[in-house]
């Protein structure tokens, strides 16, 4: 009879505890498909005496995670601590210096300190794997990674978090604020107390960094990555965008040309009548570009226990089978250090929302800047007048690069009869 795989799980939060009912109810499955038998033997977390509504009996408690890797009985460990480091990162470092494999749901960790335990995994012939770690239940990582792995990846482009994704759909459908839709989200545990990792587009940052490395084969860049998130946004720029035919998306973007790479965080102009501009509410979204297999999109669940469990159990299912391979698809030594692309070098159609006085000159003003910069303007939404409030003007430019727009934006912003900092937001004509 085959050895059975023994695990230990380091959290038991909604995530471990998923992993931990996943195991047991599909048991028969799980087993059928890994080919032997998945056996938890220590769990660890903070509080020993918390009713969490599992049966624990029969598993050994760990107080401190990080004694689960002194174990000879433990083959790997599940890590759903969370934290770029403190005891997520020291536990990584100790399980795969002791020959342990390490599954992770852990993006931040992995963002920053990738390379790193990728090349210790490596030394000790162990695997790092993390399939939960990028957009829940969506299996993105092991499509980059196995089924387009003869593919030149040239872009993706993901909706990633499903906290800003809700805010952005609530606020399209219900006309209201970002400040309200965001208690909301709170309420119905969509979003943090602390929100502030999702809304300024963090999280989004940390998965695309590791999609990044894995579509290009290059180094994690975290650090180089520009990243803004959707808390300036106002019910009326999802109007006008609404008008304007798109919908407004948080999306993390990279590119990848000549050894070069571009990724930004942002949000974004996406046709309403695209796959990816109806991807509504919690749900998350990768569509990317090839060259042999063109274009494709992947949605799901990009979130919550159930969705992070089983895209853990798929690692765990992996492991059990022996499918063993480097963190970002190629050893260390094979990723590139890429150098990034500039912003001269990215083109791309602009919306912009310019609140401003009314009064006269102001267009004209405006357009000289424009002109200055060698940007045109492909429409423009202009409506009423008000000499008492600020009145919106609303333009689409054409395509431009994003050198020059960001230059012509900082000088609108310093105009006198600015009334508040204008909304510069990218157009991508995505299908």
């Amino acid at each position: 009879m085959t050895t059975p795989l023994r695990i230990g799980i380091a959290g038991l939060g909604t995530v471990g505890l998923g992993v931990i009912r996943m195991l047991r109810d599909n048991a028969d499955l799980v087993t059928s498909r890994a080919g032997r038998q998945i056996d938890v033997v220590a769990v660890s977390a903070r509080d020993a005496q918390k009713n969490r509504g599992v049966d624990l009996s029969g598993v050994s408690w760990v107080t401190d995670a990080r004694d689960m890797t002194e174990r000879a009985d433990i083959s790997a460990i599940v890590e759903v601590i969370g934290g770029e480091g403190g005891i997520s990162l020291d536990l990584a470092h100790k399980s795969l210096a002791s020959g342990k494999h390490l599954i992770t749901a852990n993006k931040a960790m992995l963002a920053h300190h990738g390379t790193s335990l990728a090349r210790l995994a490596e030394h000790h012939n162990v695997s790092v794997l993390c399939e939960a770690a990028v957009a829940g239940g969506i299996p993105i990582i092991k499509a980059f990674r196995e089924g387009l792995a003869g593919n030149h990846i040239r872009a993706l482009y993901g909706i990633l978090n499903g906290t800003c994704n809700y805010i952005l759909t609530e606020m399209r459908l219900s006309d209201r604020s970002f400040k309200d839709v965001l208690a909301e989200a709170q309420t119905k545990g969509y979003a943090e107390s602390d929100p502030s990792f999702d809304i300024d587009g963090i999280d989004t940052g940390h998965k695309l960094c590791l999609l990044s490395s894995m579509a290009f084969g290059v180094m994690p860049q975290f650090s180089h990555m520009p990243i803004t998130g959707i808390s300036h946004l106002t019910p009326s720029d999802i109007q006008y965008a609404g008008e304007l035919g798109y919908r407004i998306k948080l999306l993390g973007m990279a590119k990848c040309h000549d050894g070069k790479v571009w990724q930004k965080v942002m949000p974004c102009l996406v046709p309403s009548s695209s796959t990816l501009g109806n991807v509504e509410g919690v749900y998350n979204a990768v569509f990317y570009e090839t060259d042999f297999a063109g274009q494709g999109m992947m949605s799901g669940r990009g979130a919550g226990a159930d969705p992070t469990a089983s895209a853990i159990v798929s690692d765990i299912i992996d492991l059990a089978q022996g499918k063993t391979r480097p963190l970002f698809g190629v050893s260390v030594d094979r990723l590139a250090s890429a150098s990034m692309i500039k912003p001269q070098e990215i083109s791309s159609r602009f919306y912009m929302h310019l609140r401003v006085k009314d009064q006269a000159g102001v267009i004209a003003e405006i357009s000289s800047i424009l002109k200055d910069h060698h940007i045109s303007i492909e429409s423009m939404i202009q409506r009423g007048r008000n000499p008492d409030q600020a009145v919106s003007v609303v333009m689409i430019t054409h395509e431009t690069n994003e050198s020059d727009m960001a230059s012509a934006y900082a000088k609108m912003a310093r105009l006198s009869f600015m009334a508040s900092p204008p909304t510069q937001l990218m157009i991508k004509d995505i299908s």
